[in-house]
């Protein structure tokens, strides 16, 4: 071990061992004896009351607008006020957001927050069929929501539905703290489930304050290693709000580490981004690798991005190329760049990389973060060794509590211990986890999550569809594209197909490669269709 590893190792036990300021040790969590801070906020309202930054320091940032941590406290203090007395909102009820990125919906967030309401994220490109599902799933006493949105809303809505733009008061009482236990929920989030039908992800306080905590750390071990990284930060939050990505995992943390976050809007762009992370001096930044692979396409030398001191991948997997490309592109990249792996259920990233460790081993996902235990079972449940592959499974504090409203599925992935199962496949090689395949049969299009059950099920009720297999295909920007082969009783058109899907699914779970056949699915000996066959069918057909 070198110096500046022997440094960290010593820096890492004074900052987490007895009487440390992130001292960890095992505790009771729901039933099972689990890593866990001891030193932390009970919930999120008083991780916010404790927020460090000075108030007139800039909590959210966007092209348009400029909120400081005092003016943010103030407007999620009205706004929970307004929630609370006027709509009847309390602990344990829902509140829903449907709208794309901006400080309002953060705010929201912390409003719903303070009063031990649950914030019910959803997707901002979902259809009105599938915000009708979320809706009656989610149960919300009120939806929040933006003017695009608005618009795709289901006509018989028997909700508040209050606006972004114009109806979140600017000043007014904030209520007194609500009365809200670690493992209460706090936010659900919605990932496609083998169901065909989305999840709700339920997060508990204590999951997103344990994250928020672990970020803090993180800051605390770089500072230990450089003074100068206790400087407060400017993070660019480039990925919807409704993944944990950018949620749990930036614009949070970033209040608890007293910095401040600079929002991009609207779709994106990569000369637009690279603009604003030179204009408002930023200095952190994580994009999926779809994003990076389109900001490698542009000249990124013509853009100042001295101030920039880390650059991150995130939500899905890259190759040693891209890796190798965006090191000789962006300055930070070189001795920062970083990966990780988790899924919504984890609520962070369950391992994470270091610079040196993904340069010598581009394939990998990095090892355990702090209060993170990792497994890798057999189709028997017993721990295999190491180097052999099997299923990932996850123990920490920050798993989530469940899935709303789905208490078998909920059992299906826990174990007595909280052992939490992925579904992933993937090694443990001397403390490194190497993924193998992301979810059996899930898509990754772009950092975006598409189930096939889910497409399959919305092209099968088509009349002319007799049966329909979706699979997911190399793509050289997005990483996968969706693929469909549709089996028709009567003659149809890729292009119909394609507008009778985009009316019902969101606009990266529609297919944009097609084939229309007469004659059954091919399946295997126990009569599953095999998608590793029909992808291998795609690319012998459009070769």
């Amino acid at each position: 071990m070198n110096r500046n590893g022997a440094d960290l190792q010593q820096a890492v036990a004074a900052l987490t061992g007895p009487g440390g300021e992130f001292e960890i040790a095992e505790q009771d969590v729901l039933g099972a004896r689990v890593p866990v801070f001891t030193r932390r906020e009970p919930n999120l309202g008083a991780l916010l009351a404790a927020a460090p930054a000075p108030g007139d320091r800039e909590y959210l940032v966007t092209a348009r607008r400029r909120l400081t941590y005092a003016e943010h406290a103030e407007l999620s203090g009205a706004f929970a006020g307004v929630l609370a007395r006027e709509y009847g909102v309390g602990r344990g009820d829902r509140v829903a957001v449907l709208a794309a990125n901006c400080p309002e919906w953060i705010v929201a967030f912390w409003a719903t927050a303070r009063i031990g309401a649950v914030c019910a994220a959803f997707n901002a490109w979902w259809t009105t069929p599938e915000i009708s599902y979320a809706l009656g799933h989610a149960r919300p006493a009120v939806l929040v929501v933006d003017a695009e949105r608005a618009a795709k809303l289901p006509p018989d809505l028997d909700i508040p539905v209050l606006r972004l733009e114009t109806d979140l008061p600017s000043r007014g009482e904030a209520p007194p703290e609500a009365a809200v236990d670690e493992d209460d929920p706090a936010a659900i989030v919605y990932t496609s489930g083998t169901s065909g039908k989305p999840k709700g992800v339920t997060h508990s306080h204590r999951n997103m304050v344990a994250t928020a905590i672990y970020h803090r750390l993180m800051k605390a071990m770089s500072a230990a290693m450089d003074p100068r990284q206790a400087e407060p930060g400017r993070w660019l939050l480039s990925l919807p709000l409704f993944h944990i990505a950018s949620l749990h995992n930036l614009a949070v943390p970033r209040l608890a580490t007293g910095e401040t976050v600079v929002l991009t809007e609207g779709a994106f762009d990569a000369r637009g981004m690279l603009e604003l992370v030179s204009r408002e001096r930023v200095t952190n930044w994580t994009v999926v690798p779809t994003m990076a692979s389109r900001l490698a396409a542009v000249d990124v030398g013509s853009y100042d991005l001295s101030a920039l001191k880390a650059f991150g991948l995130a939500s899905a997997p890259s190759s040693p190329g891209l890796q190798a490309r965006l090191r000789e592109l962006i300055p930070a990249a070189r001795l920062s760049l970083v990966t990780s792996y988790g899924l919504t259920e984890s609520c962070t990233g369950a391992t994470v990389t270091n610079p040196a460790a993904l340069a010598a081993h581009p394939g990998t996902s990095g090892s355990p973060i702090p209060t993170v235990s990792v497994q890798v079972r057999d189709d028997a449940g017993a721990v295999v060794p190491d180097g052999v592959e099997g299923e990932i499974w996850l123990r920490s504090q920050y798993n989530m509590v469940g899935y709303w409203g789905d208490k078998a599925a909920t059992e299906a992935v826990f174990d007595a211990d909280r052992w939490m199962r992925t579904g992933d496949i993937g090694c443990l090689r001397e403390g490194l986890l190497y993924l193998t395949t992301r979810r059996s049969d899930l898509i990754l299009r772009g950092g975006e999550n598409v189930y096939p059950l889910e497409v399959e099920r919305c092209l099968d009720d088509h009349e002319a569809v007799v049966e329909s297999a979706v699979v997911g295909l190399t793509h050289a920007d997005l990483g996968q594209e969706v693929g469909a082969i549709v089996v028709a009783t009567s003659p149809i058109s890729p292009d119909a197909l394609r507008t009778y899907a985009a009316e019902r699914l969101a606009y990266y779970k529609v297919p944009s490669r097609w084939h229309v056949m007469s004659t059954p699915l091919p399946r295997n000996a126990t009569g599953k269709v095999s998608r590793a066959a029909l992808a291998a069918y795609f690319e012998e057909v459009d070769a």
